[in-house]
């Protein structure tokens, strides 16, 4: 079953599973303490192919059962455990190990599992609120706010910004200015033009985070009449 895995894996990645060679000895004769599992590794790095079969082999299944604790669904998560591995090998080069490769994949497969469920929740939503505002009897729900009130809003919102963070945002969204643009028009830094706009969009969310629903319903009406 591994064999066949691996060689379609290999397909996906366009390699001649055959470049895969089957002598291990050099591998068999090591006892994976974190030293040797990284110089594992970065023969993989340095393309060895090999070394790559000897991570799939040795993790394959785990990550595969882990991946399947979150997501319920031995298919998928035997897909998206390819992936990975196939991320793994394509980004050898630039992957940086900091613990140990076992970490490193039980990481990715954790964080492709909780991106995996938060996309399929995002997407359901949507789904959901096209549907609603599909259906022809649909109506804007009574309690909305209507545009004009959401402008309102916003503006009040980027009106209670300090002076420079106002300023810096407005150039940046009114005159499509440039953070060196901005800078020089302001006579201050780039770094300071970067900071106040991260203040500026950070205060920004807070005040308007009550309304995310009104704003996300309003676009949706407008996007299906």
């Amino acid at each position: 079953m591994s064999e066949q895995i691996f060689a379609n894996l290999a397909t996906l990645m366009g390699e001649d599973v055959r470049k895969f060679t089957t002598d291990r000895q050099i591998f068999k004769r090591l006892t994976m303490t974190k030293d040797e599992e990284l110089f594992i590794f970065n023969r993989m790095a340095a393309g060895d192919k090999e070394a790559f079969r000897f991570f799939f082999e040795k993790y394959y299944s785990d990550l595969c059962n882990l991946v399947n604790l979150y997501l319920r669904d031995v298919i998928i998560s035997e897909e998206i455990v390819q992936d990975i591995f196939i991320y793994f090998w394509e980004k050898k080069e630039k992957i940086k190990i900091d613990s140990s490769v076992r970490s490193y994949l039980l990481r990715a497969s954790k964080n492709r599992s909780i991106n995996y469920i938060r996309d399929e929740r995002n997407k359901r939503d949507v789904h959901q609120h096209l549907a609603d505002f599909n259906n022809p009897s649909a109506e804007m729900p009574d309690k909305v706010m209507d545009a004009n009130q959401l402008r309102d809003v916003i503006d009040h919102a980027i009106t209670g910004l300090p002076d420079r963070c106002r300023e810096v945002y407005m150039l940046g969204k009114e005159k499509d200015l440039s953070y060196k643009e901005i800078a020089e028009e302001m006579g201050i830094s780039v770094k300071t033009v970067e900071v106040q706009r991260g203040i500026a969009l950070r205060k920004l969310r807070e005040q308007l985070r009550p309304y995310y629903n009104d704003i996300f319903i309003l676009l949706l009406f407008w996007m299906t009449v």
